[in-house]
């Protein structure tokens, strides 16, 4: 009896390659349709995280002199600009004209502007956001190249202050600086710091964040 024919045996083979590539196509489309869809939900899943995490409007911050606001009417480019707050404490704004401002949160201004612009703006849309804080200040005292009264900016030190003061005098005594803080009470307290430990970094929980009215003085 004769073997099989060499011709079909061959064309067995090719068929059955092909159906293997058809399969294994078959297969990555799935997958790759499975894929697809597990992508879509998490980046839907995503923005709904992304949606329920937005913050509220600020109503912890005061605004106070010198202070400069971005202020955001939504679709009035014509009202929205960055402003610096007067040192009577107000602002002035198209349409809405002088608006008290220091002594309000952000959210209480957003509030008001709005309430001002409803005789011209259906449902106005206003966002306050602080963009430079110069109300908050600290002062710097005794043997420093210059004292004075600095702006709270970008969170300084002790060291940043006495940075910004110029540093010390020849005499100064670096190792007895005091930093005087108003207590919530009325009360104030006295806060001793080491200059040469913090340069050493011995005990660096001496050189924490400045607060506003905060004062360094350097004997």
């Amino acid at each position: 009896m004769n073997g099989p024919c060499k011709v079909c045996t061959g064309w067995w083979k090719t068929l059955e390659v092909i159906c293997a590539v058809a399969l294994v196509s078959s297969l990555s489309l799935a997958q790759s349709n499975d894929s697809r869809q597990k992508t879509q939900a998490q980046n839907a899943g995503a923005g709904k995280l992304t949606d329920s995490a937005v913050k509220p409007h600020d109503d912890s911050f005061v605004i106070g002199n010198d202070d400069v606001l971005a202020i955001n009417v939504w679709k009035e480019p014509d009202i929205s600009r960055a402003i610096p707050v007067r040192s009577d404490g107000k602002i002035s704004l198209p349409l809405v004209g002088e608006v008290q401002a220091a002594g309000l949160t952000p959210l209480a201004l957003e509030q008001s502007i709005a309430k001002k612009l409803e005789r011209y703006i259906a449902q106005p849309e206003v966002t306050v956001m602080i963009q430079q804080v110069n109300s908050q200040k600290f002062n710097v005292i005794g043997q420093v190249v210059h004292p004075g009264t600095f702006a709270i900016a970008n969170g300084p030190t002790v060291l940043d202050g006495i940075a910004l003061a110029g540093g010390f005098r020849d005499f100064a005594k670096q190792k007895s600086v005091i930093i005087l803080r108003q207590n919530a009470d009325g009360t104030q307290s006295r806060i001793p710091f080491n200059y040469k430990e913090v340069l050493k970094g011995k005990n660096p929980a001496q050189n924490f964040k400045l607060q506003p009215h905060d004062t360094i003085v350097v004997p």
